[in-house]
């Protein structure tokens, strides 16, 4: 009697014949597409060049995190099944004879068949996309199908190692996210809630754009978005003034703009005690991004529902110009920091954020002059002083993201001076985020006085710079600005 094959077995004998189906099927229009498509994604530069793409294309802060986590959980589903399976499994590619010439590839690969890393690597790609990007997750997937399809039409993988590749790729990307929280893990920014007044359609909310922000093109789309709102684009000169006009005769004041105009708008509705909506429109939108507004439908979402959040606001005493007090929403910052703040944010669209402020730190402290300063009756030099409103999550002076817009806190970080300014800041740059050196210091403080500053040192907040006086006193007015932000932070848009 002949023995029953095993489990194993006949799952061994269904895998070949659904590829020598596959291999015998023609399949209409596959064949000018699937091999060169299965090529382009050697060495993973199809995905390189889309990941790219997604992150020019989509001109967001998601999507260039969408092209990163891709990226990153192909490179971990890669270095896993390249490095560790394949030497384990050691499974012989399946044999040519029944694959028509047209479809073969080129050159055949020389490695053992189980897993397929081309099916790793799409899969991983595009799971890590759509962890970020519903709507960019959408278009990658249909490409990695066809890729992963391609390695059973092309005859160089069994279906079962194009399974087991792509569920390898999307446990990658599991785990990058495990590592890596994608934006919908985060903790909730600028808690606590507050009530805010339900605007649908932007009924009695009156928006001012900023021209100078190259926001002409999106104060179109508010206005498409929210048709009931009245939306007002003006020259820098007059952004001032409308806001100071809008926040009078509004439910509540909409700003469009880059940090700088955000900041003035949010002075406008805490005098005026109205909710601040905020569009972003602006260079970075560092406050919108941390806030968890990405673009102008989260803020519609949120206007429609009356959801907001209580932040903090920065503040500087005596303020600019004379005024009583002066307030920032991201950053405060004394010595060379105003110079490296403008080749930040010169070099961060096209090298990102930390590796533009390491450089732009490193070319400004080079040709700039250090600082004295007296902190507590003690005089010090130094190179920079930051002072963030709330705490940002990324290691060293340079700002980076907060999880809490709402902690009553000050960031505080100082490079000390000394020589080989660059060398310090490099040190800076690779501490933790509280730290004490001889180079560098971080500390989370509720208030901090400032004394001894000489004559035509200048300050700078929220990207704008001024002169500062010769003493001031940073703290914190806790909560003192309503906002409106959805209460679920969506991961569909592109």
């Amino acid at each position: 009697m002949a023995d029953t094959p095993g489990l194993a077995g006949l799952l061994t004998s269904a895998d070949k014949r659904v590829f020598r189906f596959a291999a015998a099927r023609h399949w209409p229009a596959a064949e000018p597409v699937l091999p060169r498509l299965s090529r382009a994604a050697d060495h993973g530069l199809l995905w390189a060049g889309a990941a790219v793409a997604v992150a020019a294309l989509g001109q967001g802060a998601r999507s260039r995190r969408a092209a990163a986590r891709g990226m990153a959980s192909l490179a971990l589903a890669s270095l896993t099944v390249n490095t560790v399976i394949k030497h384990a499994a050691r499974r012989e590619r399946p044999r040519l004879d029944v694959v028509p010439v047209i479809r073969r590839l080129s050159r055949q690969p020389v490695t053992t068949s189980f897993p397929s890393g081309h099916a790793a690597s799409a899969a991983a790609f595009a799971t890590g996309v759509a962890l970020e990007s519903k709507g960019w997750g959408a278009v990658v997937a249909p490409v990695a199908a066809s890729v992963a399809f391609s390695r059973v039409y092309t005859g160089v993988h069994y279906p079962s190692d194009v399974l087991a590749g792509a569920a390898l790729g999307v446990g990658a990307a599991l785990a990058v996210r495990g590592i890596v929280p994608t934006r919908s893990q985060m903790p909730s920014p600028g808690r606590p809630f507050a009530e805010a007044p339900k605007l649908p359609g932007g009924e009695g909310l009156v928006v001012v754009a900023n021209r100078a922000s190259g926001s002409a093109e999106l104060a179109s789309v508010v206005a498409d978005a929210l048709p009931r709102a009245e939306v007002v684009t003006c020259a820098p000169e007059d952004v001032e003034a409308e806001l100071e006009r809008a926040a009078r005769s509004g439910v509540a004041l909409g700003v469009l703009g880059g940090d700088g105009t955000v900041n003035r708008a949010a002075q406008a509705a805490v005098r005026h005690r109205v909710p601040l909506a905020v569009f972003p429109g602006g260079t970075l939108n560092h406050f919108a991004y941390d806030l968890g507004i990405e673009s102008v439908h989260d803020t519609c979402r949120a206007l429609a529902e009356g959801e907001a959040v209580r932040v903090d606001l920065g503040r500087f005493t005596p303020g600019p110009g004379g005024q009583a007090h002066g307030y920032f929403l991201n950053t405060f910052s004394l010595g060379v920091y105003p110079d490296l703040v403008r080749v930040r944010e010169r070099w961060a669209p096209r090298l990102g954020g930390w590796p533009a402020g390491v450089l732009a730190a490193l070319e400004t402290l080079r040709r700039g002059r250090q600082l004295d300063a007296e902190f507590d009756g003690v005089r010090r030099t130094l190179w920079l002083l930051f002072a963030g409103n709330n705490i940002y999550q990324r290691m060293g002076p340079t700002p980076g993201h907060r999880h809490d817009l709402a902690d009553g806190l000050l960031d505080v970080r100082i490079v000390h001076g000394g020589r080989l300014p660059g060398a310090r800041l490099f040190a800076a740059a690779l501490a933790g985020p509280l730290s004490r050196s001889p180079v560098h210091a971080a500390e989370r403080m509720r208030r901090v006085r400032i004394g001894g500053l000489a004559p035509g040192t200048q300050l700078a907040y929220d990207g704008e710079v001024t002169a500062a006086p010769p003493e001031l006193v940073l703290d914190k007015a806790v909560e003192a600005l309503t906002v409106y932000r959805p209460q679920v932070l969506s991961a569909s848009a592109f």
